[in-house]
């Protein structure tokens, strides 16, 4: 039968939640068990796909192309593992199939309520991954924290279908914050203690408390968290501050997580967990020979997690090149004519981000231009390649206010505009190009090189196309179309032939990077920024 895991957090958000659940689900991994991992959220927008990306950090695509919480991409980061839409479950969505239902007559009239309907439900949800036998455990992480009102049919559910399922057949883990008060010197226990009383109140009692500190956790403090939390002391784990995401696994490995959650699931501790191609990636992390600058050209710039994927693809590819990647984030809007050899000073590649409409486009623009006449290594993702083919047109081919349909419906030279599918499309959630989708990459292409292969499959989350009516002219200036979809010939990947890197796709690469096959145009964009570093 598959065991299940429920994460929850309490005190305050953003204590790592989605970090805990994937090292756990690694550790579990490289026991030999098969783990997924899915997340709960507790909003009500059906998923984030609508969400600015300043409200929520970055939506996450998966190959079948559920737009999703960004912790999705933590999840296939450490595990290898694809996920999919059943992975992702919003309030919004369980209430919509439960109102769909309604209105179908599948209550036979009853009224429909929270408990039990709401709650079962999520019950279906939770099962979903776990019925088909694929799963050995199905780890859940509920969004928000304990005690929030919006999480509040989450619990009830999990505390229904614990006892439904058994008590040996789930788990509970409980996030919380053991906060250090610099004026008293000491840690504080109070929070967490609140913070399980409450869960309690709800009817669930967590067998493990994964405790967020700044400072070590004594074996007193632990005793007592142990006695007013009622649970065992060696269910009490520190998850000390850690100087970057991929030492968490290891850390809980030390804090011996994986087998108090086998114990407790009555699971077999089939043999130690194999890290070793872990280790190796955190050693050459922590150990590089050499260091680059790179640009990161966008708008949601101050916002970190808007480019979540990008900064985790980075770090792959600059362990697997054996260098430090400092990117330095550079706000679109803050780039012009006058400025852009002083803003991009000192960077040995520029990166032109995703993102949608018309706010700092020329900003793009404009560096794309500048590291095309200095033969900086450029990497364009999804608008930042729709940007390079604008700049392109412009400044090379002469066509005077090229553009985007989606910035300027009027422009003369529509150079990139959008899929005819998509022009009848008025409701926005969930309606782009979403998910995989085939690439065949022209032979003796950089891309071709860089992949090593003929044919890729990319995830997409776009509307807007390169407009093939001018694929020969450029084709004929030095823009070559070295990707292309072989149903719709959609233009995938342009390059620039003399060039010593100038890349851009329509996809976003960034969503297949992990920390066991970091993306090829990554590791390849950071290498030529280093050959570009050493150069100067």
């Amino acid at each position: 039968m598959t065991k299940y895991i429920f994460v929850t957090g309490g005190v305050t958000s953003s204590l790592g939640k989605g970090i805990i659940s994937a090292s756990i689900a690694k550790l579990l991994q490289a026991r030999g068990y098969r783990v997924t991992i899915q997340k709960f959220d507790p909003y009500i927008n059906i998923d984030p796909g609508t969400l600015n990306p300043y409200e929520h950090g970055e939506c996450y695509v998966t190959e079948d192309g559920a737009e999703t919480d960004l912790d999705l991409g933590h999840y296939e980061r450490f595990l290898n593992v694809p996920t999919s839409q059943a992975n992702n479950i919003t309030t919004g969505r369980i209430y919509q199939n439960v109102i769909n239902k309604e209105r179908e007559g599948a209550y036979l009239g009853k009224t429909v309520q929270v408990v039990p309907h709401i709650t079962d439900e999520i019950k279906r949800n939770i099962r979903i991954l776990g019925e088909n036998g694929e799963y050995d455990i199905v780890i859940t992480e509920l969004g928000g924290t304990v005690g929030d009102i919006e999480s509040l049919p989450y619990i009830e559910a999990v505390r229904q279908f614990r006892w439904e399922i058994g008590y040996s057949n789930s788990l509970v883990i409980h996030l919380t914050l053991i906060p250090f008060l610099a004026a008293a010197g000491e840690l504080k226990t109070k929070p967490t203690q609140h913070s399980v009383k409450t869960l309690l109140e709800y009817g669930i009692q967590p067998d493990v408390l994964v405790c967020r500190t700044e400072h070590h956790l004594s074996q007193d403090l632990r005793r007592k968290i142990a006695l007013f939390c009622n649970v065992n002391i060696n269910a009490v784990v520190e998850s000390i501050d850690a100087s970057t995401i991929y030492d968490v696994p290891l850390l809980m490995l030390k804090e011996q997580l994986d087998k108090t959650v086998l114990s407790k699931l009555k699971l077999a501790q089939k043999n130690e967990p194999n890290l070793e191609n872990w280790k190796n990636f955190l050693g050459r992390l922590k150990n590089p020979t050499s260091e680059i600058r790179i640009g990161l050209v966008g708008k949601y710039v101050e916002l970190p997690d808007a480019y979540k994927s990008i900064n985790e693809s980075f770090i792959h590819a600059g362990a697997s090149n054996e260098c430090k990647v400092k990117v330095s984030c550079i706000h679109s809007e803050s780039i012009t004519d006058e400025n852009v050899a002083e803003r991009l000073e000192g960077l040995h590649g520029i990166l032109v981000a995703p993102g949608f409409g018309n706010r700092g486009i020329e900003g793009k623009i404009t560096a794309i231009k500048y590291v095309r006449e200095k033969n900086i290594p450029f990497f364009g993702i999804c608008l930042g390649m729709q940007c390079a083919v604008i700049e392109f047109g412009r400044n090379v081919l002469g066509l005077k206010n090229a553009h985007s349909t989606e910035m300027d419906e009027k422009t003369p030279y529509p150079v990139i505009s959008m899929m005819e599918e998509q022009k009848k499309i008025k409701n926005k959630g969930g309606t782009m190009r979403l998910g995989a989708y085939t690439c065949d990459l022209k032979k003796g292409t950089k891309a071709a090189l860089i992949y090593g292969k003929s044919q890729v499959t990319e995830r997409h989350r776009h509307r807007y196309e390169f407009n093939n009516e001018y694929l020969k002219q450029y084709e004929d200036a030095g823009m070559i179309a070295s990707g292309m979809n072989p149903d719709n010939h959609l233009v995938e990947i342009v390059e620039l032939k003399n060039h010593p890197f100038f890349v851009a796709g329509q996809f976003h690469p960034e969503l297949k990077s992990t920390v066991a096959n970091p993306h090829p145009l990554f590791v390849n964009f950071v290498a030529a920024s280093l050959a570009f570093a050493r150069k100067k």
